[in-house]
């Protein structure tokens, strides 16, 4: 069987705990932040052979992204959500990939805020 359409790999609610924001509470203080990961890949390689050399290796993205994100400390979403789109998006096989980073409780009211980033390839 021929695939004519890319694979899509969702990593779904990767939550993380990392220094993000300007005020000096949010500079002292770890916060939550929940990623969320869309990947498009050409699979049809990894689907006939069933080699993992042929696959994306989705357990090797998500250690980047949480190193990534536990180790660095960051002042702006936009700056995070950049950085782990540059992850998602890096193996050659990738076509599109987004992201998108929620940080709970930022505004008072909301449930969260968040950015979201893409690439096409």
């Amino acid at each position: 069987m021929e695939l004519k359409n890319p694979a899509v790999i969702k990593i779904k609610n990767l939550r993380l705990r990392t220094f993000i924001g300007i005020k000096d509470d949010e500079i002292n203080n770890k916060q939550d932040v929940i990623i969320n990961a869309i990947i498009h890949y050409s699979a049809a390689d990894a689907a006939n052979t069933d080699n993992m050399d042929n696959a994306l290796n989705y357990r090797t993205i998500t250690k980047k992204i949480i190193a990534l994100v536990e180790h660095q400390r960051f002042s702006l979403l936009e700056k995070m959500t950049s950085d782990v789109l540059a992850i998602a998006s890096e193996h050659a096989s990738v076509r599109y990939a987004e992201v998108e980073i929620d940080k709970p409780h930022a505004l008072r009211f909301a449930d969260s805020v968040s950015m979201t980033l893409s690439v096409n390839k």
